[in-house]
């Protein structure tokens, strides 16, 4: 089976009156003979399982990057039933078989073939939601799936709901979603400074671009962005640096066409993160995408030349455009006025840099190698839990409440200085995140151990107004035990 993505190039030349419907990217999945229909019989697997692909834009998977991932999950189950016999709709006795064989195939078979639990888990979900589908549909008799009743309680709220048998199980959440301690945090961005733990130049490094890898960290830890958020941003869309310092965290929109789901959302960022990004942008990037010759190669498309850029868009081919309304593969073909890319980090040359998770893996090896090992592995992503729990902190303990307060800058964000003074945390970190709704937050964090940030702000709001110094809670600790030991009531 071929698995290839639908354009619409040249669809004028097709011999049809209107342009395709579908979607541009789109994959689609053809059988070795290259034919679609068998004559007036049902339509072939395929094309049923190329009707529902097509449908995913509208039934809650917008990302392209999700319809490749769906297609791909498809191709390799309908392969394997080939290999042994079994049609993609066949009978619910001889789906289960295959579903077993397939289940010890993923588990213990060639090494290449084996999957993790939660990607086992990951391609049952999917296959799941096609088999309800071509059942709904009238393709198919029967799934191969067993489902048990059961009751989820979230929120104080119990509702029922079914559980796939075939999913394999997990370690809890919050054993398998880690972040940053602080002191880990910190290190590893002097490790993407080329800095030794003490703040030396590290003698055993001779790694390049540096400052870049610094500025985008910083930024990745200071705004919760996801890795394609902080990859596709365009220096036009940094906001701009306020002329003094301050404790209040500036606001920073995120473009809709680059976040997850497509929801325009505002995060914010910290002074120093900021001014680090500035710093990035005025010296370094500036001198290497400084009269480059760099252009797209084939593979992404047509150059899209700017100019006359500004902070809302620009001129894209002679073509006003707000920089919000391009999508990543866009903004990957752009050309700046003074040539190189226009991604915010470039390397060397002026082409767009975007191999994020190899920096970091590499910065976490290099740190657990020469001067921790407890150091973690670093992903994208992790840096956007450690930018979560060090902001729950900082909400919780009232941190940016009182920098509020202390407001006097006639250049700070009003609305910004209002909403901190008065939101709860939860909504607070509701909107930087852009969850839909504050149950999904809670549900978040309760995979990061928020316990500690709760305790460590009450003990440090209790001593900070006098009620319990921390010798007389030790004390007052003990005592409990001591009437355990003695018997006491």
């Amino acid at each position: 089976m071929i698995l290839s993505f639908f354009s619409s190039h040249g669809w004028e030349s097709w011999d049809v009156e209107y342009r395709p419907l579908i979607p541009e990217g789109m994959p689609v999945l053809v059988d070795d003979d290259l034919r679609f229909e068998d004559g007036p019989a049902a339509p072939r697997p395929a094309v049923v399982v190329n009707r529902w692909l097509r449908e995913l834009p509208a039934s809650g998977a917008p990302a392209p990057n999700s319809w490749e991932n769906y297609a791909r999950v498809l191709k390799e189950w309908t392969e394997f039933l080939v290999e042994h016999g079994v049609e993609l709709f066949d009978s619910r006795e001889r789906l289960k078989a295959a579903l077993s064989r397939y289940a010890e195939h993923r588990a213990a078979g060639p090494l290449k073939a084996r999957f993790a639990a939660t990607t086992w888990g990951q391609h049952m979900s999917i296959l799941s939601l096609f088999y309800r589908w071509a059942i709904a549909e009238d393709h198919a008799e029967a799934e191969p799936f067993t489902y048990r009743a059961a009751r989820a309680l979230f929120a104080g709220t119990g509702r029922e709901v079914k559980v796939n048998l075939a999913v394999r199980r997990t370690p809890k959440p919050h054993v398998t979603i880690k972040y940053l301690e602080p002191d880990f945090t910190e290190l590893f961005r002097k490790g993407l400074r080329g800095l030794a733990p003490d703040g030396s130049d590290d003698t055993g490094f001779h790694g390049r671009e540096m400052t870049r890898n610094a500025a985008i960290g910083d930024l990745a830890l200071a705004t919760g962005l996801r890795l394609q958020e902080f990859t596709y941003l365009l220096p036009w869309e940094i906001p701009a640096l306020p002329p003094q310092p301050t404790e209040v965290p500036i606001t920073f929109p995120v473009p809709a066409e680059i976040t997850k789901g497509k929801k325009f959302r505002t995060t914010w960022i910290s002074y120093e993160a900021l001014a680090s990004v500035h710093d990035y942008l005025e010296l370094d990037r500036a001198a290497a995408t400084e009269g480059s010759a760099w252009h797209p190669s084939r593979r992404w498309g047509e150059p899209l030349v700017v100019a006359e850029p500004d902070a809302r868009g620009g001129l894209v081919n002679g073509i006003r455009r707000s920089w919000a309304s391009l999508t990543p593969a866009e903004r990957r073909r752009l050309v700046a006025p003074s040539g190189g890319s226009c991604l915010l980090a470039v390397k060397n040359g002026g082409g767009p840099f975007t191999a994020w998770a190899t920096v970091f893996e590499r910065t976490a090896d290099r740190i657990r190698a020469r001067f921790e090992p407890r150091f973690p592995h670093v992903w994208p992503h992790q840096l956007r839990h450690t930018f979560s729990m060090k902001t729950l902190e900082f909400l919780v303990a009232g941190h940016y409440r009182q920098a509020a307060k202390l407001v006097t800058d006639a250049d700070a964000d009003a609305a910004l200085v209002f909403y901190l003074s008065k939101a709860d945390p939860l909504l607070v970190l509701r909107d930087l995140l852009g969850h839909s709704t504050v149950l999904v937050t809670e549900k978040y964090l309760r995979r990061l151990d928020t316990t500690r940030i709760y305790r460590e702000a009450y003990e440090g709001a209790g001593a900070a107004a006098g009620l319990l110094h921390d010798a007389e809670a030790d004390h007052e600790a003990a005592a409990e035990f001591a009437d355990d030991l003695s018997g006491g009531a």
